[in-house]
């Protein structure tokens, strides 16, 4: 959730609000958090030399990165309402405030956006908390939406998004966006589903999580992980994907219920060899693809989500109140119209 990268000053059009918050704090980049080495595997992955590096800092509560080709990332505040980009030496822009709609909801609500994804064509899909709809963002800010209703009811607040080669877009829809989450009375859907949406037509393919949140999808795309961030059962789940998209045979893949550590599963991502990276619990956790716990990365906060960048071995986490960057060995799995450089 920070400023923007040598972007055109185009990029700096504001939709909604006409005053821009006060800059957050341009961190320096001393090596920061530590890393728990469970496995000899996971050095292959992150080196023992591998430093994590705070970006930047002082914001409300960061969420959705993306990595862009200039070389910035792009990560929204979910309490604070607004699309950020940080540049690599850590400089710091706003490029949309009230960009999950406006509100007059209390300070700390979930209005805010959430989820991005790239977008053929250049533009960028971005979740919406309080508009309850997944967004399409254009090269000049505008957006339009892309997604908002299923069966012609609104959807909950959509939260995180992947890609399949195909073009069918996954994404999950929990409640937070809602005031009283599922007991509020502006929701109209009477589950928090994960849906895909191919060929024109939004289907519900999972129905029975509490809280379903981030999502990824194998490098082979035959299994898709969802993680439920409900604090009374956390945990991340694994799901075979069938030729036509739609998915069974759900199955926990790591439970995090009785962890210790603050937080719960949150955004994730996959390497190209198949190894999950997902915020959870004090950090991202990193899964094999068989589901085995080989280490945590552990930048000082409670991660929240993370995104792959630059040739694909940088690792972007945002975590709380900053952002961060790491230096992997493994190049993360490309999103379907993103392009490494």
């Amino acid at each position: 959730m920070k400023l923007q990268y040598a972007l055109p000053s185009i990029l700096l059009f504001l939709t909604g609000c006409s005053k821009e918050p006060a800059p957050a704090t341009v961190a320096a980049t001393p090596p920061v958090g530590k890393f728990i080495r469970l496995d000899p595997a996971f050095d292959a992955l992150v080196p023992t030399d591998a430093k994590i590096e705070k970006l930047a800092t002082g914001f409300d509560f960061t969420e959705g990165p993306l990595w862009r080709p200039d070389g910035s990332f792009w990560f929204s505040d979910v309490t604070g309402n607004l699309v950020r980009s940080v540049s690599p030496t850590g400089e710091v822009k706003v490029l949309i405030q009230n960009a999950g709609g406006t509100t007059t909801a209390p300070p700390g609500s979930f209005i805010g956006p959430n989820g991005m994804v790239d977008d053929k064509d250049g533009f960028v899909l971005l979740c919406q908390h309080t508009n309850r709809q997944i967004v399409r963002v254009a090269k000049d800010l505008t957006t339009t939406t892309y997604l908002d209703k299923f069966e012609g009811k609104r959807l909950n607040s959509p939260n995180d998004m992947v890609y399949r080669a195909d073009g069918a877009l996954y994404f999950t829809d929990p409640p937070y966006g809602l005031l009283k989450q599922d007991e509020d009375p502006a929701k109209e859907l009477k589950f928090n589903a994960v849906f895909m949406y191919k060929g024109g037509k939004l289907t519900p393919v999972v129905k029975d999580l509490t809280r379903p949140n981030g999502i990824a999808l194998s490098p082979d795309e035959k299994t898709l992980y969802i993680s439920n961030s409900d604090d009374k059962k956390r945990l991340w789940m694994r799901y075979d994907v069938a030729a036509d998209g739609t998915v069974s045979n759900g199955k926990v893949f790591f439970d995090v219920t009785d962890a210790k550590e603050q937080g719960v599963p949150d955004g994730m991502k996959v390497d190209s060899k198949g190894n999950v990276y997902a915020s959870g619990p004090e950090g991202v956790w990193v899964f094999s693809s068989e589901g085995k716990h080989l280490g945590t990365i552990q930048p000082g906060e409670t991660a929240a989500n993370l995104a792959w960048g630059d040739d694909g071995k940088t690792l972007l986490i945002t975590a709380s109140k900053s952002v961060y960057r790491l230096k992997v060995a493994v190049p993360g799995k490309p999103a379907l119209y993103q392009t490494f450089k």
